[in-house]
C-alpha cells in the first residue's frame, strides 16, 4: 500500500495526481480496517443525531435583556442606582443606573417564548428552538471570551470546536473543506483567525476562511487571465519541483503537520476547481429564495448571502460552517456601549430575516434531520446603563439557542436572576455547550483527546456535562 508522500513522489502529475493520490489513500485505509469511518457509522463513540453543524456567532456580546431574556423587573427599577459602587473587573466604565429595555417584548408560539421587537422574524420560529438561558463566561473581555466560546480556553493556542469536529469525524465529502468559516464582510472577529485555529491539532483541521462578499470567494483557486504562463504544463513543472521539496522536507521533519496540510490543501484545490464554482454560485438559487434570505436588501444582503452559502455548503457535504456577524472593534457589531436603542436595532436587523429563513429552509429541505443550527455570542451585557443608554460587558449571563437534529424544540434550560445580571439556575458554561454539541455528533467529549506536551487535551478541558434537558 502506497502512502501519500510515496505516491506523490512517483506520480509527478500535477493537480490530477494530487487528487487521485488522496482518493487512493482513503480507499486503502478503509480496506485495511474493519471499523467503518465515523461519517458512515453515525458517530465516533455512540450513534449520532447530527452529521453537520452551522454556527451563527454574534461578535461583541449580544444583549440578552434586549433580545431573548425578558426582565420586567428592569422596568420597575429603571433609573435606580442599584448596581455595584465600584468598577468591576472587566467593565470598561463605572456602572450606571438600572436600565429597562427600550424594546417591547411579546410572547410567541406555543412555547410562549418572550422575544423583543428587534427580532420579529426569529420570534416566529421559537417553537423550533431550545434556549440555554443561563449561559455564563469566566471573562467579560472580548478576546478571551471569544476564545472561550470557541476553544474552551481563555488563551490562544487551543483548537476550536470546528477543528475538534474535523479531527474527530473527518470529512463528509472529498470536494469541499470539512470546516468553513464565513466572516463578516466588515472584517474578522476578535483575535482575527484565532477562533478558527486548529491549535495543536494537525493543521489540516483549521477553518477554511471564505470571503463570501468578494468577487472570488476562494482566492487563487484559478490563475488570473492576465497570467498566460500559468498553464497546465506550468502546473506540472511546478508540482514536480514541489514534490521534490516536500519529500526532502518530510525526510527531515516527519512530524511536521504543516507539510501534510499543504499537500492536502493542493489535493482539495484540485477537486474544488470542479466543485466550488457550482457551490458558490448563488445565481443557481431561485429569485424567491434569494429574496427570502434578504439578498435584495442592503441591510441583510451580506449576512443573508453567507447564510444561504452555509446552507449550500452543508447540503453538499461540508461538516461544520461558522457564520460571523460583526467584526472586532467598537462599532458595527454587538458591542453596544454607546447606545442600545441606536446601535442594537441595525445589527439585529442585519441578521434577523436571514436567520429565520435559514432555519425554515433547512427544515423544508429535510436537512434538520441531521443538521444542527446554533446561535450564540461570547457574553452578555449589564442590566445597568453605561454612559447614557449603552450597556457594558457582562460574563454573568447570556443566551444561546440551538435548533435542528436531536434538539427538543420549544424548550429552555437555565435562568438568570431578575435583572439578567447573573445565571442562577442551570448555569451553563462553554464546556457544557461543547459537550452537548459533541454528544449530538456521536462523540463523548471525555474520550475525544489529543496528546500534547504530556497532557491528554480535550475541548472541554476537565469540565463539562451534556445538557440533556434540551435534547429530544
Amino acid at each position: 500500500m502506497l502512502n501519500r508522500r510515496s505516491f506523490l513522489e512517483t506520480i509527478g502529475g500535477g493537480f490530477g495526481g494530487l487528487a487521485v493520490s488522496q482518493m487512493l489513500a482513503r480507499e486503502a485505509t478503509a480496506a485495511a480496517t474493519e471499523r467503518p469511518r465515523p461519517e458512515f457509522n453515525g458517530g465516533l463513540h455512540h450513534p449520532a443525531r447530527v452529521r453537520r453543524v452551522i454556527q451563527l456567532f454574534m461578535t461583541g456580546g449580544a444583549s440578552p435583556m434586549d433580545t431573548f431574556d425578558y426582565k420586567p423587573e428592569l422596568a420597575r427599577l429603571h433609573g435606580q442606582k442599584l448596581g455595584p459602587e465600584e468598577k468591576p473587573e472587566g467593565f470598561t466604565a463605572l456602572p450606571g443606573a438600572i436600565m429597562k429595555s427600550p424594546f417591547a417584548f411579546k410572547q410567541y408560539g406555543e412555547s410562549g417564548r418572550w422575544v423583543s421587537s428587534v427580532f420579529p422574524h426569529q420570534a416566529q420560529e421559537v417553537d423550533q428552538m431550545a434556549f440555554l438561558m443561563g449561559m455564563a463566561s469566566k471573562t467579560n473581555v472580548h478576546g478571551p471570551g471569544t476564545y472561550m466560546m470557541n476553544s474552551g480556553f481563555l488563551l490562544p493556542g487551543f483548537p476550536c470546536l470546528g477543528a475538534w469536529v474535523s479531527y474527530g469525524l473527518g470529512n463528509l465529502t472529498d470536494e469541499l473543506p470539512t470546516f468553513v468559516v464565513l466572516p463578516d464582510a466588515k472584517g474578522l472577529p476578535y483575535n482575527q483567525k484565532g477562533p478558527f485555529s486548529a491549535g495543536f491539532l494537525p493543521a489540516v483541521n483549521q477553518g477554511t476562511v471564505i470571503n463570501a462578499s468578494g468577487k472570488n470567494p476562494i482566492p487563487d483557486l484559478f490563475a488570473h487571465p492576465r497570467y498566460a504562463f500559468a498553464s497546465r504544463a506550468a502546473d506540472r513543472a511546478g508540482f514536480d519541483l514541489l514534490h521534490q521539496l516536500n519529500t526532502q522536507h518530510a525526510a527531515v521533519t516527519p512530524q511536521d503537520t504543516q507539510l501534510d496540510a499543504r499537500i492536502r490543501s493542493y489535493e482539495l484545490a484540485a477537486r474544488m476547481q470542479l466543485s466550488a464554482p457550482e457551490a458558490f454560485d448563488l445565481r443557481r438559487e431561485t429569485a424567491s429564495t434569494r429574496r427570502e434570505y434578504g439578498l435584495e436588501n442592503a441591510t441583510t444582503e451580506d449576512f443573508g448571502r453567507r447564510c444561504l452559502l452555509a446552507r449550500r455548503l452543508v447540503e453538499r457535504g461540508t461538516r461544520f460552517v461558522q457564520v460571523w456577524s460583526g467584526p472586532q472593534g467598537a462599532t458595527g457589531n454587538w458591542d453596544n456601549h454607546g447606545s442600545i436603542p441606536k446601535e442594537l436595532p441595525p445589527i439585529a436587523a442585519s441578521v434577523d430575516q436571514p436567520i429565520a429563513t435559514l432555519l425554515r429552509d433547512l427544515r423544508a429541505r429535510g436537512l434538520f434531520d441531521d443538521t444542527l443550527l446554533i446561535w450564540t455570542t461570547e457574553f452578555g451585557r449589564t442590566p445597568f446603563a453605561q454612559g447614557g443608554d449603552g450597556r457594558d460587558h457582562n460574563g454573568g449571563s447570556f443566551v444561546t439557542w440551538l435548533a435542528g437534529a436531536g434538539i427538543k424544540a420549544g424548550t429552555s434550560y437555565g435562568r438568570s436572576d431578575d435583572w439578567g445580571y447573573q445565571a442562577v439556575e442551570g448555569r451553563t458554561y462553554c464546556y457544557d455547550f461543547h459537550a452537548t454539541v459533541l454528544h449530538l455528533l456521536g462523540i463523548d467529549h471525555k474520550r475525544l483527546t489529543f496528546r500534547q506536551n504530556g497532557i491528554d487535551r480535550r475541548l472541554t478541558d476537565v469540565h463539562g456535562h451534556v445538557v440533556k434537558e434540551i435534547l429530544a
